[in-house]
């Protein structure tokens, strides 16, 4: 018996290998932790043994994925709280130092976020403009988290407490989520975020179908493929699984964006509420997630904010072709590949924000009132081939001004995460009509300021070590 990669997972009735994998496998890979309070520990080793030995003892602050599934369920029926997270992952640097041979080999990974050949593909800023924790070399990164400061902080000093003087703290992240007025986690642009997400446990895809009245036009489900790669290093590959896992700290000028958003509507002349329409065509949802593909006359949300195809809007006449959520995610549209093509590169995105500031990000105010720096997004995905799914959905998909590939038509980037030139874009005055306007280019408003690749192990090689 073997884990079959080529679907997705029943973990409430897993047995033989796939049990095993499962007790064996780090959280927040497969499904997301709560995370609210995030602690992101970036380490260098010095002394090789004592490192192993930090490792080790790391591995008695950790739970399995089942082990969380687990707590998942018992919320679900009494409410009961769960225990923080706590996830390791190890650079391909961080493996050479701990002296460990056979680890996995993916050729993203290998070279790192760090190295020019990477930034030159991604169209990254230059290291020397990074926050200077991720200047150097990092060989671990280790993320605590829970719904609480408390208990997260608690268990954040408790790991601190276990490393030897040879480990060095280089960097430390803090995540903080926000949520809107209704209690859904957003970004600091305002908008709520964390949606579309690749499905991999069938629970979890049967409990979205069940949410559309039976009207399925999406399938959010996703291979266990696409997200989990045999742990080469680990005592039994064939049961033990990781993860690649991307950490980016995009730091977001939320003062540029919300002018960005102002400019257009008045380049397109929207009045009244429906000036929020120029955000929703930047982003290509509402603030409140409404696809701006499926939204109504009153701009009322649909039941499930990820039941929707492009299939409707070919012509680009609701949703632009150059919206981030329909660049990052064609559902089908990219004009190159198929649809089950498409769907390899999604990624698990499991972000969090970062960042205090003075403003109610769901308060109507001035662009002026807004932060123009210090806050921002803790990205955060794990990926099975780093080349085909984070690095393609950023250097073919967000920096290409020519995706989605239609005839006549050049989109331009992301304008949320693309990074290049910016040109300009059109965008229709009414929605769902013919009429369009060419905009001036929404400036860059993310910067990214440092970050790294890692695998995420099994807690089995953890414990060899």
């Amino acid at each position: 018996m073997s884990v079959d990669l080529s679907t997705t997972l029943h973990w409430t009735t897993a047995t033989g290998d796939a049990a095993t994998m499962l007790g064996e496998l780090q959280p927040n890979i497969l499904k997301a932790h709560v995370r609210d309070h995030l602690s992101a520990l970036f380490l260098t080793f010095g002394d090789a043994a004592e490192a192993r030995a930090f490792l080790v003892s790391l591995t008695g602050k950790m739970k399995s994925a089942k082990a969380h599934l687990d707590e998942v369920g018992a919320f679900k029926t009494a409410g009961a709280a769960g225990t923080p997270y706590v996830g390791a992952g190890l650079t391909a640097a961080g493996y050479r130092a701990l002296g460990v041979e056979n680890f996995p080999q993916d050729s993203s990974f290998l070279r790192g976020m760090a190295d020019p050949e990477t930034r030159k593909q991604l169209n990254d800023p230059p290291r020397s403009t990074f926050d200077p924790g991720y200047h150097g070399e990092i060989h671990a990164v280790v993320l605590v988290g829970d719904a609480t400061d408390k208990a997260m902080t608690a268990r954040r000093n408790e790991i601190l407490g276990l490393l030897p003087d040879s480990v060095t703290v280089s960097a430390e992240e803090t995540g903080l989520g926000r949520v809107n007025a209704r209690g859904e986690g957003i970004e600091h642009f305002g908008y709520v975020d964390g949606r579309s997400q690749p499905l991999f446990l069938a629970e979890d895809v049967d409990a979205e179908k069940n949410n559309t009245d039976g009207i399925n036009v999406w399938n959010p489900s996703a291979p266990l493929s696409q997200v989990l790669v045999p742990d080469t290093a680990a005592p039994d590959p064939g049961v033990h699984f990781g993860s690649y896992f991307v950490f980016r700290k995009l730091e977001q000028n939320v003062r540029r964006f919300k002018q960005a958003e102002a400019d257009l509507a008045d380049t397109l002349g929207l009045t009244g509420e429906d000036r929020e329409r120029a955000g929703a065509m930047i982003i290509g949802r509402f603030e409140d997630g409404t696809p701006l593909t499926t939204q109504r006359e009153d701009g009322a949300e649909s039941p499930v904010s990820n039941n929707f195809t492009y299939d409707s809007d070919l012509g680009a006449l609701k949703c632009p072709y150059q919206a981030h959520i329909r660049k990052t995610n064609p559902r089908g549209s990219g004009g190159r590949e198929q649809l089950p093509e498409e769907r390899r590169h999604l990624m698990a995105r499991r972000g969090v924000t970062y960042g205090e500031r003075p403003d109610d990000p769901n308060a109507d105010v001035p662009p002026a009132a807004r932060p123009s720096g210090g806050v921002g997004l803790l990205f955060m995905a794990f990926n099975s081939v780093l080349g085909s799914q984070f690095e393609f959905t950023q250097r073919f998909w967000a920096n290409s001004p020519d995706f989605p590939f239609v005839d006549g038509v050049t989109p331009g980037l992301d304008p949320v995460i693309g990074q290049g030139d910016r040109g300009t874009s059109d965008y229709t005055v009414d929605w769902g009509g013919s009429a369009q306007r060419t905009a001036e280019p929404v400036p860059q408003s993310v910067t990214l300021r440092g970050g790294e690749y890692f695998f995420m192990p099994s807690l089995a090689f953890l414990r060899s070590l």
